[in-house]
């Protein structure tokens, strides 16, 4: 079953964009690699500090929706419940062969 993922990455101020892709491995090289030059770009987005997987496109288009919607203390309080310390998990990816949440 092809993966899903909504992300969060962060810049050093904690300025932070929400996110979904079919292939998060790639996605973060782009992001690193500032090869979309838009508001991740501009502000230096390129931590990952939060992802989620799933089978499904629409829970993962339904959850990037609904975190969007969250206050920020809600959203800072949700990467801090995974990643207390706002570490670049980009080399924790599930490709890496490490875990993660599931939707």
């Amino acid at each position: 079953m092809p993966q899903h993922y909504v992300y969060i990455v962060a810049n050093e101020d904690r300025a932070i964009y929400i996110g979904m892709t079919n292939d998060l491995d790639r996605r973060i090289r782009e992001h690193k690699q500032g090869r979309k030059r838009a508001f991740t770009g501009w502000f230096k987005m390129y931590s990952l500090v939060y992802y989620e997987t799933t089978g499904y496109l629409a829970a993962a288009g339904s959850r990037e929706k609904q975190l969007k919607t969250w206050s920020r203390p809600r959203k800072l309080k949700l990467i801090e419940s995974m990643n207390p310390g706002w570490t670049d998990l980009s080399e924790h990816l599930p490709s890496k062969g490490r875990g993660h949440p599931t939707l």
